[in-house]
């Protein structure tokens, strides 16, 4: 009965989680108005493309989507790449003060982000980089987070194929690229599933560095489109569906390695 229970409990939520994406979905393809009947329609009573071709071509949802996609990756590239350097060097090296300065770097986590903000915007504004790509890519290029998330799965790999590599000639680049980053393929996935999606649907800092119209990322065209388009619920509807799908087809394509990520990434001292 205590199975059962618990597998009707959890029917139950999913259908609850999943119904207010349907309905997004389902109101995306309404005609104009028809979202806002009551009682509220499930279904469209015919499905309706022109939110979608006006989203595409009279607000330039393109550029926005170019936007987001080109920002994404590239902090996701140079985040795997610099936090799996650090993560690995506190795992496996040996330099004075390690425990020490790993510790440090914990205790900054404690501290908001919001804080950060004006400093942060104050430096690339003296190097020139806001209003551009870098002023998002340049701050996300590496997280204590992601150095904590690499270094406790590096922690697992074995110190024998390490040296074992070394008395085969492989130099530390050789080691890195060909030993430490195949074996840390589950956590360098969920990474950078977290990276990709936390800058995709960032908000807050595009909406501070970017200043002309043509640079603005899904989150905050939306936003702007909802000011413009109040009343034009279908066409929210079409916005979020567009902001959505490429990070759901990311996350279901990479799900495998994402949750074996999360269970080996587990490994104490």
């Amino acid at each position: 009965m205590k199975k059962y229970l618990v597998i009707s409990i959890a029917i139950i939520l999913g259908v609850m989680t999943f119904l207010p994406f349907l309905w997004m979905i389902s109101a995306s393809f309404m005609s104009t108005g028809a979202a806002n009947t009551y009682p509220p329609k499930l279904f469209p009573d015919k499905f309706d493309f022109s939110h979608y071709q006006n989203l595409l071509t009279r607000l330039n949802l393109a550029r926005y989507l170019l936007n987001s996609l080109v920002i994404s990756l590239g902090v996701t590239f140079f985040s795997l790449l610099l936090n799996s350097m650090a993560g690995y060097a506190f795992a496996k090296y040996r330099f004075a003060r390690k425990k020490r300065l790993f510790k440090f770097l914990l205790s900054s986590m404690i501290i908001p982000g919001q804080v950060t903000m004006l400093p942060v915007f104050l430096i690339l504004k003296n190097m020139g980089f806001i209003n551009t790509y870098f002023a998002i890519i340049v701050p996300g290029m590496a997280s204590i987070f992601g150095i904590f998330l690499i270094r406790q799965y590096a922690l697992s790999i074995p110190d024998s194929l390490i040296e074992a590599a070394k008395m085969d000639g492989a130099t530390e680049l050789q080691i890195y690229f060909r030993v430490i980053l195949p074996l840390c393929k589950p956590i360098l996935v969920t990474l950078g599933l977290f990276t990709f999606m936390g800058t995709w649907n960032d908000f807050l800092w595009p909406l501070i560095v970017m200043t002309d119209s043509s640079m603005y990322t899904m989150p905050v065209a939306l936003a702007n489109l909802m000011s413009e388009h109040v009343q034009d619920t279908e066409l929210m509807m079409a916005g979020s569906v567009i902001t959505i799908v490429p990070v759901l087809i990311v996350f279901l394509a990479l799900q495998k390695y994402y949750i074996k990520g999360i269970m080996m990434g587990s490994v104490k001292e």
